[in-house]
């Protein structure tokens, strides 16, 4: 992970990338300019996680640590929690959170399925009340920049950005906005220019 212009009076910016691809990336694309577009505005921190660089997927290991009881937990189990627990610590001290999702075969790309997997934790980013799951990350908004070859988003065949609202309000984060550059196959031009729209309409000061 990177950080940039870190300073405890300005907001902080967790921005992830999901994309496989660092060039000719249509959401890296999408998440430079919001980037650019939220610095325009004022000091902001942007801490930045790259999951091209693949994440582990969650083991047996891994889940027999995280339902151990903190104090309780081996030497062992606190190496398997520890990149878990640094991906949550990023989440908890963003102010806003910027996911880049390509939709690859209708759905997320597996490398931010493993992120979900190792950031959705009962006692650290959601907990159980009397009615069910209560998400602990309440306060902080989320953008997401999605980019497809053919699926329109909202369709019926995207499985991809109702599955993400949905994971990010579990954890506690209601405030989601999609820019979206979809069926790129269709009408790039067309898709792009909707999705510059979506930006120019960002309200960065909420």
């Amino acid at each position: 992970m990177e950080i940039e212009g870190q300073d405890t009076m300005t907001r902080k910016l967790l921005r992830i990338d999901a994309s496989a691809r660092r060039n000719g990336s249509i959401t890296r694309d999408l998440n430079d300019r919001i980037v650019a577009k939220f610095e325009s505005d004022g000091p902001m921190s942007i801490a930045h996680r790259d999951l091209a660089v693949a994440l582990p997927q969650v083991t047996e290991d891994w889940i027999g640590a995280n339902f151990t009881p903190a104090a309780d937990r081996s030497e062992s189990q606190k190496a398997a929690l520890r990149l878990s627990d640094q991906l949550v610590g990023e989440l908890k001290d963003a102010d806003v959170i910027l996911i880049g999702l390509p939709i690859y075969n209708f759905g997320v790309p597996a490398a931010l399925k493993a992120w979900i997997d190792l950031v959705a934790r009962v006692g650290e980013t959601f907990s159980y009340g009397e009615s069910g799951p209560v998400g602990q990350l309440e306060g902080k908004r989320a953008i997401v920049s999605v980019a497809s070859g053919g699926t329109a988003r909202g369709s019926e065949i995207d499985f991809a950005t109702g599955y993400l609202r949905h994971v990010l309000g579990f954890i506690g984060i209601q405030d989601v906005v999609f820019v979206s550059a979809d069926q790129m196959a269709m009408d790039a031009d067309g898709s792009l220019e909707k999705a510059g729209a979506d930006i120019a309409s960002l309200d960065i000061a909420a």
